[in-house]
């Protein structure tokens, strides 16, 4: 939205504020309220042109723009972007890196991050039963020192299985670790 200030003002009434005391002038023809901003030096500027009628302030357009500027700037500054990171496994991951990639996660995780485990299954494991796959899952989700919760199930991928996790803020006592998949497919049997 462009800011419109003085003469680009097209409503025939607008309500006025007063940009240093933030007071109500009440409706005001636009012709008028611009002559009463000249008159104090300084500009009328549209602030919302959605309500009928618009809503204007008179108040210099520089300190106007300053203070939108930094408006925007806390902002962005308080807004936090979380990325999905992944970790990739295989069947055959052996225990050391899978104490590495668990404790990389715990750190994603205690960032604020969102987690991909992909467990790559290459070869005849495609065709093993979801209960192995599972299981092969919780070795590494067992490793994972941060307290998480599951954000999307266990789903198949084009390359195997996956499952999303992210941090747990509603447990903040103590950091624990999400219930085992293969756990949660006995119980539901």
């Amino acid at each position: 939205m462009d800011t419109r200030i003085n003469n680009q003002i097209r409503a025939a009434e607008v309500r006025l504020l007063d940009g240093e005391t933030g007071d109500n002038l009440g409706v005001v023809k636009t012709r008028d309220a611009i002559a009463m901003a000249l008159e104090k030096g300084l500009d009328l500027i549209e602030i919302s042109d959605k309500s009928v009628p618009p809503i204007a302030k008179i108040m210099d357009y520089g300190k106007f723009q300053y203070e939108l500027k930094k408006k925007n700037k806390e902002i962005k500054a308080k807004s936090h972007t979380t990325e999905t990171k992944s970790i990739q496994i295989k069947v055959a991951t052996g225990p050391g890196d899978l104490e590495m990639k668990a404790k990389r996660a715990s750190e994603w995780l205690k960032e604020g991050h969102r987690v991909k485990v992909e467990l790559y299954l290459v070869g005849r494991t495609k065709f093993t039963d979801n209960i192995f796959k599972k299981e092969r899952l919780d070795r590494i989700l067992s490793l994972i020192t941060e307290g998480y919760k599951i954000s999307e199930p266990l789903k198949q991928s084009p390359r195997g299985v996956m499952v999303t996790i992210e941090r747990d803020n509603s447990k903040k006592v103590k950091p624990t670790t999400g219930e085992p998949l293969a756990k949660e497919n006995h119980e539901n049997k």
